[in-house]
């Protein structure tokens, strides 16, 4: 699934993304901030995601858990049902962690394209309807 990239810092943010993306009609990717396996943890991220897509259920959407360098940030999260992950790591390690993943089906996200990240906005519903609405 491709879509424009949003970064959530809240269960706020993620629904606002939601939203503006069953208005527009166009698919999103909700990504973690950076590293938020080290100080967010999997279950915080897994329930605030859940609690967005239980208001949203129209929503077409994935969403991406950022483990920044760490393989067991990454593993843990697998382990805990998150089924897209972001580890920057050795080749060697991210190829044993994407195994691992697709055994769960599960997958690693490598999209490093233009994104959109909420974490200073001041009406994070109106930029994420103008960000989706700008797609190509």
């Amino acid at each position: 699934m491709t879509g424009r990239t949003i970064i959530i810092h809240s269960l706020d943010h993620a629904r606002a993304a939601l939203a503006a993306s069953i208005a527009l009609g166009v698919p999103v990717r909700l990504r973690s901030p950076s590293h938020a396996a080290a100080y967010l943890g999997t279950t915080v991220f897994r329930e605030m995601i859940s609690a967005a897509e239980t208001d949203y259920p129209s929503a077409e959407f994935i969403a991406v858990f950022d483990c920044g360098e760490n393989p067991g940030h990454a593993l843990n999260a697998l382990r805990h049902g998150i089924k897209v992950v972001r580890i920057r790591c050795a080749d060697e390690v991210r190829a044993r962690i994407a195994d691992i993943a697709d055994q769960m089906s599960a997958s690693l996200d490598d999209f490093d394209g233009p994104s959109l990240d909420l974490l200073d906005e001041s009406d994070p519903p109106e930029r994420c309807r103008a960000w989706l609405a700008a797609q190509d």
